[in-house]
């Protein structure tokens, strides 16, 4: 009895935890079944949603394989390679990842203009596929990785790529879901970099446009925010043993 009531305060503290997270998505819901025929106004009658949605989706796709393919070999170089300088790097590396997103912008934004590559998609998708965050995910997650296994590979005539694709990565599968869900949902919910590389509001991407539903009417918004939700949701569900894992990863380093 009284060891239930210790535990009551902190159970008491997760349940309103757990409440004020879910609360917006409860209130979507309800907003979303209350009006019905908002499905056919975001679905049917406005198909610039419907291109954003996907025009969105596939820049997302791009950045978040471009990511996992630069983490990867990054990671491999620093965690099995005797790299000159590998400890600056790393440090260096873990350095610009504290840094805020609203340093990096301008640096970014000078760069990419003296490649002529403002105002286009390409704006949106070399700062992130070039983000330090999933090499530092993937060095940790290689480090684990036995230098035994490498060598074995090595002896059968595995190449570079090889050892990446087919002992590493599957080996460090864990890390590689964390980077990949990761990077999706912060390409997907990016806000501050459309604004500042895009000039033309129409190539806006879907998390920016979503700001400007609401002129529409709080139904198109909601069933719009609905379906915004459903890639990262499906992707979490999908890799949501691989997240624990990579995070339990983390952790132990």
């Amino acid at each position: 009895m009284r060891k239930k009531v210790k535990d009551l305060p902190g159970t008491l503290v997760i349940l309103l935890a757990a409440a004020a997270a879910l609360g917006p998505v409860i209130y979507l819901f309800l907003g979303c079944f209350a009006n019905p025929q908002g499905f056919w106004l975001t679905f049917l009658r406005t198909p610039e949603y419907l291109y954003k949605f996907w025009n969105s989706l596939a820049v997302c796709a791009v950045i978040t394989a471009g990511q996992l393919i630069v983490s990867c070999m990054g990671g491999l170089a620093l965690a099995k390679y005797p790299l000159p300088c590998r400890r600056f790097l790393i440090g260096f590396l873990v350095i610009v990842l504290l840094l805020p997103l609203q340093v990096t912008l301008m640096p970014s934004y000078l760069i990419l203009d003296r490649m002529g590559l403002l105002d286009t998609v390409w704006a949106l998708i070399l700062p992130a596929v070039f983000s330090p965050f999933g090499t530092v995910i993937m060095w940790m997650t290689f480090r684990s990785v036995p230098d035994e296994l490498l060598d074995a590979a090595r002896m059968d005539g595995a190449g570079v790529f090889a050892l990446l694709w087919k002992i590493m990565v599957p080996a460090g599968r864990s890390g590689a879901a964390s980077v990949l869900l990761l990077t999706f949902v912060d390409a997907w919910n990016m806000a501050e970099q459309p604004m500042v590389f895009l000039r033309d509001v129409s190539k806006y991407p879907l998390s920016v446009y979503l700001a400007s539903l609401d002129r529409e009417g709080f139904s198109l918004s909601f069933h719009s925010g609905l379906l915004s939700m459903l890639p990262a949701v499906l992707l979490l569900l999908y890799y949501r043993e691989e997240l624990v894992q990579g995070g339990g990863i983390l952790l132990e380093k």
